[in-house]
């Protein structure tokens, strides 16, 4: 029977064992004998274990990579290739855990995923190369990305909950655990640590409808999924904080309780004063307005 959870604690003789950061090569042949893909490509291949893998596998397989002259972010995966893959998949780095350019690699490099500047800017160019790996993908066929989350300084990122949720919610097909073995933490100690270590990654899958709408139609709908997520997300929060105010409060004092209650969605929304008006305005089947200035709760 497969499992959703994945465990390889050897890495296997693909690839590079001194290209920090690699998958085990097991993880890859698990994959495409699940599959199984006729193609696939590697639009991040690092030392190029995927590669070897569905090449041993008699799999037709395309590697490309930013230190190899290829640029997720700027360049066409369907066009460096020539014809869409039933499998697109990668492995990019994240976080800043292990910087690759100018490290690993030849030079830094801005468009280098290792070397975002914030989580911010991650999740934003992340959500642009799997776009792109989209794009690459056949009609029917998959593409996906194996990522992780981080913990650093006490602070917890969910980088694959931040895809799943940048991403057509139709289109999610599974999400595969995969344990972490070797890693550097293993050789660490931590004082105080309440949770627990991070010892695992996913493999998240998507599957392109084999009937899509014209692409810029595509995208459309694709942004007004998440504006309908972030609209739906600013609503809970607004609701949350009219409980709170016993189910009617001054409109000031609402905007009072949403700065102390959500600073983030503030940080990345300079004019969220407009979106708490706004959110107020269209929900009349949760908001109502009593008078002048003063919301409630709808019955």
């Amino acid at each position: 029977m497969r499992s959703s959870v994945l465990s390889f604690p050897d890495r296997g003789k693909w690839g590079k064992n001194s290209w920090r950061g690699n998958c085990s090569g097991h993880v890859y042949k698990n994959l495409f004998e699940q599959l199984p893909p006729s193609e696939i490509v590697d639009p991040m291949m690092g030392s190029g274990t995927s590669i070897d893998v569905a090449k041993e596998m008699g799999i037709d397989a395309y590697g490309l990579d930013l230190h190899a002259g290829f640029n997720i972010l700027r360049d066409s995966i369907l066009e460096r290739v020539g014809k869409p893959a039933d499998l697109v998949v990668s492995h990019p780095p994240y976080g800043g855990m292990i910087v690759y350019s100018g490290n690993v690699w030849g030079d830094p490099h801005s468009d280098d995923l290792s070397r975002c500047k914030d989580d911010d800017d991650f999740h934003e160019k992340l959500q642009l190369a799997l776009l792109n790996q989209r794009e690459a993908t056949l009609g029917g066929g998959y593409y996906g990305t194996i990522i992780g989350d981080w913990r650093r300084q006490g602070k917890y990122t969910s980088y694959q909950a931040e895809c799943i949720a940048r991403m057509p919610g139709n289109e999610l097909a599974a999400v595969l655990i995969k344990t972490q073995h070797n890693t550097m933490s293993d050789s660490k100690t931590y004082a105080s640590m309440k949770l627990p270590l991070i010892m695992h990654e996913y493999i998240l899958l998507w599957c392109k409808p084999k009937v899509i709408m014209c692409y810029l139609q595509d995208l459309a709908d694709l942004a007004q999924q998440q504006q309908r997520r972030l609209t739906g997300t600013w609503r809970n929060i607004v609701k949350q904080v009219m409980v709170n105010l016993g189910g009617k409060a001054e409109l000031k004092t609402i905007y009072d309780k949403v700065a102390e209650n959500a600073p983030d969605r503030l940080a990345s929304n300079p004019n969220w004063q407009a979106k708490v008006r706004q959110v107020l305005n269209q929900g009349r089947d949760m908001f109502s307005l009593v008078e002048r200035g003063v919301w409630s709760l709808a019955a």
